[in-house]
């Protein structure tokens, strides 16, 4: 099953937009495949304003967040896979979400269950 992360990162993205706030993501900058400058990174993370004054050919795809943007003035490339994408938000009210980290997605188990013992069966649970 695809990841919800980008549907849900493209949702917020609109609202945030569509209020007249300013977009913020938060990544993590020590995930393989960021491409941010890091002369502005601390902590391993940096806080990027993705709104539309701020950034051109903004792509949020389910692979990854790519732009190009201006820090300190030069024009540069940015490109954060989906799973370096900590959170995302409104910089003025701070209402967004903050996402769980993924997982590595293992293979699928082709291993047929074990006839002697019974098959986990999903269960609902009323909570008062």
């Amino acid at each position: 099953m695809n990841s919800s992360r980008p549907y849900i990162m493209r949702a917020l993205y609109e609202w945030i937009v569509d209020n007249s706030f300013t977009p913020y993501v938060l990544v993590d900058a020590s995930i393989d495949g960021v491409v941010v400058p890091q002369q502005f990174v601390k902590d391993n993370q940096i806080v990027l304003n993705i709104s539309p004054d701020a950034v051109v050919d903004l792509s949020i795809s389910n692979e990854a967040v790519a732009f190009n943007g201006r820090f300190g003035g030069v024009a540069t490339d940015v490109f954060v896979p989906v799973s370096a994408v900590v959170g995302i938000y409104a910089r003025e009210n701070g209402q967004g979400m903050v996402f769980d980290p993924e997982e590595a997605s293992s293979p699928p188990d082709d291993t047929p269950p074990d006839p002697g013992k019974p098959e986990k069966r999903p269960s609902l649970k009323i909570v008062k």
